[in-house]
């Protein structure tokens, strides 16, 4: 569980609340209904317009990462690597074999299995490259959606603060509504930029550094495993992936 983000949220949310409380102001005035749905209303519509369903759902998936990070361990991902030069060092290229059924992760398979069968190099670094760019891209589209969200929501926001205006212009000669028409167009303008620099960036940008990090895991297997292609001595092949460990910490 990632503590930071849940922080993150509580502090934000309750700076705004404090300084409004200490302002004199009350809370239930940014309770506004109206607002609500034409912000979020407006801001959804957008982004439904904008993206294709599966990268939609793709983004619903990746959601979870921000409490619960699919977080990889590098250091344990290097003692595997280092496992299996010594194997094929000792056994051969086909001693991986036995290792395939229990590794659950595709990539990792398919680089194990081009090793196994004895693919050049140069082509299992391609093969892994493309495999590895096309994951990255399609969880970059699917943070750039809530990126997406975080620009719309306030241009949204302001359409509300305007609609809101309109509303008290035509009701000048009633008084009573007044108020509800001018609350409306503020409070649409604090959900458009709060939702956006609170909510919206802030997730996009950590699923962004997420989706890198698994990349840059990605990067130090297809370097081992084009090690272990090459028959490198898996001391060296120790000394080369470690550089990916000190750069992480």
């Amino acid at each position: 569980m990632d503590i930071l983000s849940i922080i993150g949220v509580l502090v934000g949310i309750s700076a705004i609340v404090l300084g409004i409380t200490l302002d004199g102001g009350d809370i239930s005035s940014l309770l506004n209904v109206s607002a609500l749905i034409i912000v979020f209303g407006g801001t959804f519509g957008a982004t439904f317009l904008q993206f294709p369903p599966a990268i939609f759902v793709r983004s619903m998936k990746m959601l979870s990462w921000i409490l619960m990070p699919n977080e990889v361990n590098l250091s344990a991902q290097l003692d595997t690597v280092i496992y299996w030069s010594l194997l094929a060092r000792k056994e051969g290229l086909l001693g991986l074999e036995n290792v395939l059924p229990k590794e659950k992760d595709p990539f990792i398979k398919k680089g194990l299995q081009l090793l196994v069968d004895g693919n050049d190099p140069d082509d299992i670094r391609y093969i892994l490259n493309l495999d590895m760019c096309s994951k990255e891209n399609r969880g970059l589209q699917a943070a750039g959606l809530y990126e997406a969200m975080g620009g719309y929501a306030p241009t949204i926001g302001i359409l509300g603060a305007v609609m809101g205006l309109i509303h008290v212009m035509q009701n000048l000669t009633n008084p009573e509504l007044l108020g509800h028409g001018i609350a409306t167009a503020f409070v649409a303008t604090i959900y458009g930029v709060g939702s956006a620099n609170l909510i919206f960036l802030p997730v996009a940008n950590k699923l962004k550094i997420h989706v890198l990090a698994l990349t840059q895991a990605r990067e130090m297997l297809v370097e081992g495993i084009i090690s272990i292609a090459e028959g490198e001595n898996p001391k060296n092949i120790k000394l080369r992936l470690a550089g990916y460990i000190h750069d992480n910490h």
